[in-house]
């Protein structure tokens, strides 16, 4: 399951973290979640993580309203793709470039396939 970053606080946020990978098609900000107080210490990991959320933006640069939300849906389209193999208990931002909205669909997923193996966050079998 992914569940989504909604407030301007959260995007925020991750932008702080100051972990990105830049790609010809996106640009992919990472934030580890903060854990909570309240795990216990012989739970497993994965267990207590929470699952991946992500965020979607695409500024003016990338064009009009039309192109802008076309890349916001391609982005979503890939986010659903691979977003199954990141590392639980992380939250990422997708922003688009101007190359996004033309870009071909493959190479998007490549590109952030790539971003999550840079940063160390690419496991092989899916949540």
């Amino acid at each position: 399951m992914i569940g989504r970053l909604k407030r301007r606080a959260e995007f925020l946020q991750v932008a702080a973290a100051n972990r990105k990978w830049v790609a010809p098609g996106l640009i992919l900000q990472v934030r580890r979640q903060p854990s909570t107080e309240s795990q216990s210490d012989n739970a497993p990991r994965a267990a207590l993580l929470e699952p991946v959320r992500v965020g979607f933006t695409a500024s003016r640069k990338v064009g009009n309203a039309v192109a802008r939300n076309r890349a916001r849906r391609r982005l979503r389209s890939v986010a659903r793709e691979v977003l199954c193999h990141a590392e639980p208990g992380n939250d990422f931002v997708l922003i688009a470039r101007p190359a996004t909205v033309d870009r071909d669909y493959q190479a998007l997923v490549t590109d952030l396939v790539a971003g999550l193996k840079r940063l160390k966050l690419y496991r092989s079998e899916p949540q």
